[in-house]
């Protein structure tokens, strides 16, 4: 008997792909695309990011065509709880969070995999590029992608029981492979832009969603130097983050970057050229793929960002249970509230939430 599959499918080409080699497989293949967004951020796919209306149609169109049941499942609750209100709060705070690592984290691998066994399937599936496979000893790890889109990054959070349950179809091809693959499958969302934005955040307006949403201005305040020199007014915290050089409203005879927000005193922390950078971090809310118990010292190479090429890293666990990872070289734009993900070569050892 083929094993059934219920793959998260958003509407994009990806995993249309992946619900297409998985049949080609001979699995037992479900689409089923979550409706994260409440109805107040529901929108057509024009206006950017994943989700809507028009990518829940892409989806079922995609399925249709493959000749697979499809269904929508309502999340919205959940995603309003585990990942909008986190990244309000969070702006809220001075830091600058990565709402897709906890829609993955929460959602895609905790609810759907919870959804998925109570309605008697054997494992979930996502068009992520990224790779799991079984060691000798039984432990699931998780491996980065050849190709290069690799997601893994933003996979860090995912648990053994998660990682034995999950496959990733598409997770050692090139995605113009991926797109010829649609293309002569005659898939609907074969030439189908990739989604860019946060989903729930149109134009990059992540203040102007949080006073929507929080139904809170956030006032004016100082900018200072490292000294505490007052600079100028900024427009209220949650219009910058750590490393932005532009967009700041006010000049200086010279470039000058947000090294840190201090959301206690409602300021933001300007320096110059250099000051962008840091030798090391603290990090905590720590997720060990490749160890049965948290490391000694250890040697990585470590992304801050997802964008960010792998840096040379010592991390060095402390009493708390959080770690500090200390650079070769110093790191541009180390923003508290991103995550860091260590690896090994291509293995994912793991990853955390940067503190400080």
């Amino acid at each position: 008997m083929s094993k059934k599959i219920l793959l998260g499918m958003s509407g994009g080409v990806d995993s249309s792909v992946a619900a297409l080699l998985l049949q080609k497989q001979g699995y037992e293949v479900t689409g089923m695309t979550m409706r994260l967004r409440p109805d107040e951020y529901m929108c057509s796919s024009q206006n950017g990011g994943c989700c809507s209306l028009d990518d829940i149609d892409d989806a079922r169109r995609v399925c249709y065509r493959l000749g697979i049941e499809h269904l929508v499942m309502n999340f919205t609750q959940e995603f309003e709880r585990d990942v909008i209100d986190p990244f309000a709060k969070e702006y809220q705070a001075g830091r600058t969070p990565n709402p897709c690592i906890n829609c993955n984290r929460y959602l895609k691998f905790e609810e759907m995999l919870r959804r998925a066994k109570q309605l008697g399937f054997d494992a979930v599936a996502t068009g992520h590029y990224a790779i799991v496979r079984q060691n000798e000893a039984g432990r699931w790890l998780l491996y980065r992608s050849p190709a290069g889109k690799d997601q893994s990054y933003a996979l860090y959070s995912l648990t053994q029981e998660q990682l034995a349950h999950t496959l990733f179809p598409i997770g050692e091809l090139e995605k113009p492979e991926v797109r010829r693959l649609a293309q002569e499958a005659e898939l609907p969302v074969a030439k189908k832009p990739d989604s860019q934005e946060i989903c729930f955040v149109e134009d990059k307006d992540y203040a102007g969603f949080i006073r929507r949403y929080t139904g809170k201005e956030l006032p004016e305040g100082d900018f200072v130097d490292a000294q505490g020199n007052v600079l100028g007014r900024h427009k209220g915290i949650t219009h910058y983050t750590v490393g932005q050089r532009k967009g700041l409203g006010i000049s200086f005879p010279q470039p000058m970057y947000v090294t840190a927000i201090d959301a206690e005193y409602n300021r933001i922390i300007l320096g110059p050229e250099g000051s962008q950078y840091a030798k090391e971090l603290v990090a905590g809310d720590l997720n060990w793929i490749a160890f049965d118990e948290p490391p000694t010292e250890l040697l990585v190479q470590a992304k801050v960002r997802y964008q960010a090429m792998p840096a040379q890293a010592r991390v060095v666990p402390d009493a708390e249970g959080q770690v500090r990872v200390i650079f070769d070289e110093p790191q541009r734009a180390v923003t508290p509230g991103q995550a860091v993900v260590f690896y090994q070569e291509n293995l994912v050892v793991g990853g955390g939430t940067i503190l400080k």
